[in-house]
């Protein structure tokens, strides 16, 4: 799959994100869910499921709108990207949306310094990233992070996503409007939403992984997300950061670092991003050639 035509006349350059145009990228055919889920994802997901609650907390999210609530405030207040508004980030999106074989959700740009994305809409999925994001990362690596949540949407992860990001609200609505049914919820359901969606976000970077077809930007998008400073970037070091992700891993072998590590996940969305390296090098090294060879 060669990059398309129509991007920037002037330069002659085609409509591939910058930094992917010195390489081609190949739609992947038939690709499913199957391909790259992360089994983790697949055992939080069917947990998710047996947790009592959940059925009635879907229904509620569904019967008060709560998505379109969260689509009227994107669209009043960020920045739709089209080809002519960011068009680089826009050609990204078509990218991630051909190699997945997602259709295109429209994606916004709020002004918002902390680095970020996330992605609504059930029915009709949108996404959000914000300048503090763009501004610290490369085009490729922002490539890498549309190609990640546009994955969710490839992934059926929208849904509980959604509940995941803002259950405490959520909760707090429905126990007004139900008498209590919020506080019934307990505090299960929110740990398990918690854990899927941790174990939700190494599938969409398996996602994303396949979109750029380069391990470099996903590590060096996983360095910069852990602490990355525009003003400082020609200091960072991959070799470093890969070393980090190795002590990372190496304190598995004490219980009680383990230990910690539990603690200090139980109540986050996102894995660490030690851990998001570590998952996706190991892939990398599998499973990413098979689905390649397969699909490509």
């Amino acid at each position: 799959m060669t990059e398309p035509t129509g991007g920037d006349e002037r330069d002659g350059t085609s409509g591939a994100p910058r930094d992917v145009r010195r390489r081609q990228l190949r739609a992947l055919r038939g690709l499913t869910l199957a391909d790259f889920q992360h089994p983790s994802d697949q055992v939080a997901t069917d947990a998710l499921k047996r947790v009592p609650g959940l059925d009635k907390l879907l229904a509620k999210v569904l019967e008060y709108g709560l998505e379109r609530l969260f689509y009227v405030d994107n669209v009043a207040s960020n920045l739709r990207v089209t080809p002519l508004m960011y068009g680089r980030l826009h050609r990204s999106l078509q990218w991630a949306c051909k190699i997945l074989d997602v259709p295109e959700p429209e994606l916004y740009v709020t002004l918002d310094p902390i680095p970020n994305a996330f992605t609504y809409g059930h029915t009709k999925p949108f996404i959000t990233i914000t300048s503090g994001l763009i501004d610290v990362l490369s085009d490729e690596e922002l490539f890498f992070v549309i190609g990640h949540e546009v994955g969710h949407i490839k992934a059926g992860h929208v849904l509980y996503g959604t509940m995941a990001r803002n259950i405490a609200a959520v909760i707090a609505l429905i126990g007004q409007a139900t008498l209590g049914l919020g506080s019934l919820l307990g505090q299960g359901l929110v740990l398990a939403l918690y854990e899927w969606y941790r174990k939700a976000e190494l599938t969409a970077d398996r996602a994303a992984l396949l979109c750029v077809q380069d391990l470099e930007p996903a590590r060096d998008t996983f360095m910069k997300l852990a602490g990355g400073s525009s003003r400082l970037a020609a200091e960072l070091d991959r070799a470093e950061f890969l070393r980090q992700v190795a002590a990372y891993e190496d304190t598995d072998r004490s219980t009680l670092d383990k230990a910690y590590k539990v603690l200090l996940t139980v109540g986050r969305t996102h894995p660490f991003a030690m851990q998001r390296a570590r998952e996706l090098e190991l892939w990398h090294a599998g499973g990413f050639a098979d689905v390649m060879a397969r699909r490509a």
